[in-house]
């Protein structure tokens, strides 16, 4: 509906209700008139006479208290719909779908939605465990609004905010040969069987892995596979080989099992925002800001 006729409307109310153009004008803070050419407009679109005017008193016509009685329904409905927009746009409320990879749920994700949902607790947040590719693909296809991924990723039709970026961890059991090294190399680590997250589900981070240990020539033994990080520290735990992660995963890692740092510059792995360009919300632009300023992940080593 159009703002002058909302504003007519409003004005036909006031009058209907107060039955006076002087209290009615006062209301509205408009001259008297102004209210009388208000009237005399919507009575000119509707095509018949809304009041019946004598020099002692204003009376509602039979046409004038039927639309009396309908149009206060549509002006609540109209305010609370405004109001309804006016918060989505302010991000005050709406909805959020959130992706994210396995590095970013011990604490990236968890923070940044916490401070996200006290700042602004009346939108919908809805969080969903999906792998760095198969993100990419959802949020082109609008299904997911922003994601935790694995980087570095660079695409014209995606915006991308670095983070967090940290070292990789050697995770291995406590009797393992590594376990009593001060220091540990990429080359120690080629040297034992790795358990690894199964390509379904750590694809993208077995790219990253195979990247970087093939710039230094080297290349590491698949022993087993895990699809989650459950069975990733259990196989560990029992003995069936050394894995390697971020340090905010590798810390979660339950068991009897010993960390510890690799011991190369090159051997980090970013965490990275990602959401569509075209994307305008500002309920987005509210969680981008809100995961930039969550409190830092911090390791005891």
């Amino acid at each position: 509906m159009r703002d002058d006729g909302i504003e007519l409307l409003h004005s036909f109310v006031i009058v209907a209700q107060e039955l006076s153009f002087r209290r009615s004008a006062e209301i509205l803070n408009v001259d008297r008139s102004a209210l009388t050419r208000r009237i005399k407009k919507l009575e000119e679109i509707n095509g018949f006479p809304l009041f019946e005017r004598t020099t002692r008193e204003v009376l509602l016509t039979p046409a004038g208290r039927e639309l009396y009685d309908s149009s206060i329904d549509l002006l609540r409905d109209y305010t609370r719909a405004t109001e309804a927009a006016r918060r989505i746009s302010e991000g005050k409320s709406g909805r959020l779908r959130i992706a994210y990879m396995a590095f970013a749920a011990p604490k990236l994700m968890p923070l940044a939605v916490a401070r996200f949902q006290r700042q602004h607790p009346d939108v919908d947040v809805s969080l969903q465990y999906i792998g760095t590719q198969r993100q990419k693909v959802a949020i082109s296809h609008g299904e997911i609004d922003v994601g935790y991924m694995i980087g570095p990723f660079d695409h014209s039709d995606f915006a991308t905010r670095l983070v967090k970026s940290e070292p990789l961890y050697a995770v291995m059991p406590h009797n393992h040969p590594l376990s009593r090294k001060f220091e540990i190399t990429p080359e120690d680590v080629c040297q034992h069987d790795l358990v690894l997250g199964d390509l379904s589900e750590w694809e993208f981070y077995r790219w990253r892995l195979t990247e970087l240990f093939h710039a230094r020539g080297l290349q590491f033994k698949i022993k087993q596979e895990a699809s989650n990080t459950l069975a990733l520290s259990g196989l560990v735990a029992a003995g069936l080989g050394i894995t390697v992660c971020p340090e905010s995963l590798a810390e979660t890692l339950s068991g009897p099992v010993t960390i510890n740092k690799i011991a190369h510059d090159d051997f980090k792995v970013e965490t990275v925002l990602v959401w569509n360009r075209l994307n305008r919300s500002r309920v987005l632009s509210e969680f981008v800001g809100a995961a930039d300023t969550a409190p830092p992940v911090t390791g005891s080593r």
